[in-house]
């Protein structure tokens, strides 16, 4: 077991979704989230916040629904940098869609909703990190408390999208075996445990609150297949630290292959993930 840990900078990229109808994809994620179109085909939207792509739609009109009993995406969680900007989402949601959670954190306060292909979506804001509750041992502690909707709503900007410092936040998966997922994304690659429940892991770089979550409670059985996350990307602050990463991942079960900028695995439950720089 490596005792090495991510370097503080590390952060979720982009992630993409294989989806079938890409018109209603790319006009929900535009229209209902609040993202900008940044390139469109055929084939594919990019959509993101001014020129920073965070979200790819790889259309494919033959994929299947996802299985019941296969592993997958949970949610992707967009993370903008204000309330306000989290009260312009909940307006959004509000006139456009429809609002299936909202919950306070602690650490974060939360909007959910679910894209017109059952991908799962969270909207959050973080609340400053010398107010995040600790447990005895300094770690993040999250709960889920109910969130004051009317609260949010009345701190709303008035702006159409997402504003500027928006990113992905943290992805959080659905996988067949905790052991699994700790093993390849701790042991491995190097994130750090921030939570450990029975039936959930949360893990990150830097003291985050989490970048990765994996649970088991809908006890997924088999590996990813069908419409839904197509992969996901870690940003590393440097190439010495991808080096390391590389290395780290070569000695492990899982194959590496090279991507035009980085690295890209299928880990567990044949998720892929790619790494490569980024500030």
């Amino acid at each position: 077991m490596t005792t090495d840990v991510l370097p503080q900078q590390t952060r979720i990229g982009r992630t993409a979704l294989r989806v079938n109808d890409l018109k209603e994809m790319t006009e929900f994620y535009r229209d209902v989230v609040g993202l900008d179109m940044l390139r469109h085909s055929d084939t594919s939207s990019v959509l993101g916040i001014e020129d920073t792509p965070l979200l790819i739609l790889e259309g494919d009109a033959d994929a299947l629904q996802r299985h019941r009993s296969s592993a997958g995406l949970f949610h992707n969680a967009f993370r903008v940098p204000s309330r306000g900007a989290l009260g312009d989402a909940l307006a959004r949601i509000r006139e456009y869609w429809e609002l299936s959670g909202a919950s306070d954190h602690g650490v974060s306060e939360a909007l959910y909703l679910t894209d017109p292909e059952d991908n799962g979506i969270e909207i959050y804001r973080d609340r400053p990190r010398e107010d995040w509750p600790r447990s005895g041992d300094g770690s993040v502690r999250m709960g889920t408390y109910p969130l004051d909707l009317e609260a949010v709503e009345g701190a709303a900007a008035g702006d159409l999208g997402l504003p500027a410092g928006t990113d992905i936040g943290h992805v959080h998966l659905e996988v067949s075996s905790l052991e699994a997922f700790r093993d390849f994304y701790v042991d491995t690659i190097g994130f750090e445990v921030q939570e450990n429940e029975p039936s959930a892991l949360f893990v990150s770089a830097g003291g985050y609150h989490h970048h990765l979550a994996g649970n088991t409670w809908n006890q997924r059985t088999e590996s990813v297949n069908g419409r839904g996350l197509s992969w996901f990307e870690v940003l590393i602050p440097d190439t010495a630290a991808l080096d390391v990463i590389q290395a780290r991942i070569a000695d492990s079960q899982y194959p590496v292959t090279e991507t035009e900028d980085g690295i890209a695995v299928t880990g567990p439950d044949e998720f892929e993930v790619r790494f490569r720089v980024g500030t």
